[in-house]
């Protein structure tokens, strides 16, 4: 026997009109059908539920054990209605996920389709930012969720894994470096470079990180994306410093050179991070979820 919450129903109707008569007409049934499936409950549970009397019914003590726990699985029923209702009318969920350069273009685009097709009305904004900037935004309060590299710390935010991300030097096939099996951040500071516009947060990482080896990197072009960079680099013009995701998937596009860089800050990893994960909105929760259980679908995609 499935429980029936409309059975539960029955038995607080009852209850209320202190008889079974009444509990049949506030349930909108006949009398001969309220009786059987009070019958079938009591058969189920193989105990009583009421004990008849001359002026109507009385609970047994199984009766008002059931009658407590009927409260609240009905008290549930109408939370989930309520809850449930909104979706009905194309509730729309607006969330606003804090990123790297890297994640923004070489991660989310291969999950954030499937997800939003799956959510139909949800609405994601991506805000591309340093990981320090997004860090900074989550513990004060003006975000909920970021993508940041490993590299950055803090104490108030959990970090979750979400893939490994390391850095990478591209460079013209006839380049001096171009045979090099790998090269310290360093070391190559002081060749001419294609980079990212400014505004990007990656390249604001490579010049901070330039300025503590106490360089000034010269740039000879800045470019948008990691395409452009890619093609200006296989045309001689100077290297670059990208993601590997990013390098092996322009390699087959572009004739360039890739070089690993070693290093704790080239070889990073990228974390999901927040305040606390259990704290997170519903929305939220759900988004984060899907990132995580995703991430072994980036393994071996280009």
């Amino acid at each position: 026997m499935r429980l029936d919450l409309f059975d539960l129903q029955l038995v607080l109707h009852i209850v209320d009109g202190g008889s079974l008569t009444k509990g049949a007409a506030r349930s909108a049934i006949s009398l001969q059908a309220a009786s059987e499936r009070i019958k079938k409950l009591e058969q189920h549970y193989r105990t009583a539920l009421f004990t008849r009397q001359a002026k109507g019914v009385k609970l047994t003590l199984a009766g008002q054990t059931l009658v407590e726990h009927a409260q609240r699985v009905l008290g549930e029923g109408q939370q989930l209605e309520h809850a449930m209702r909104p979706f009905a009318h194309g509730l729309s969920s607006n969330m606003t996920l804090w990123c790297n350069s890297s994640a923004q273009s070489e991660y989310l685009p291969v999950l954030l389709p499937r997800y939003l097709l799956e959510n139909p009305n949800t609405q994601i904004e991506l805000h591309e930012a340093e990981s320090k900037d997004i860090i900074a935004a989550i513990e004060q309060g003006n975000a909920q969720l970021g993508l940041i590299s490993g590299f950055f710390k803090s104490e108030q935010l959990q970090t979750l894994e979400f893939a490994d991300d390391p850095l990478v030097l591209i460079c013209p096939i006839t380049h001096e470096l171009a045979t090099t099996p790998s090269v310290k951040p360093a070391e190559i500071l002081n060749y001419p470079f294609v980079g990212l516009m400014q505004y990007h947060s990656l390249q604001q990482s490579i010049e901070a990180q330039a300025k503590l080896f106490g360089c000034e990197i010269q740039y000879r072009l800045r470019l948008p994306n990691f395409a452009a960079i890619a093609q200006v680099v296989a045309n001689g013009v100077g290297i670059a410093i990208m993601p590997k995701r990013a390098a092996e998937r322009l390699i087959s596009l572009y004739a360039f050179a890739q070089v690993e860089l070693s290093g704790e800050w080239a070889n990073r990893k990228l974390l999901l991070t927040a305040r606390n994960f259990d704290d997170l909105p519903l929305n939220y929760q759900h988004f984060s979820q899907f990132l995580l259980s995703e991430k072994s679908t980036l393994d071996g995609q280009v």
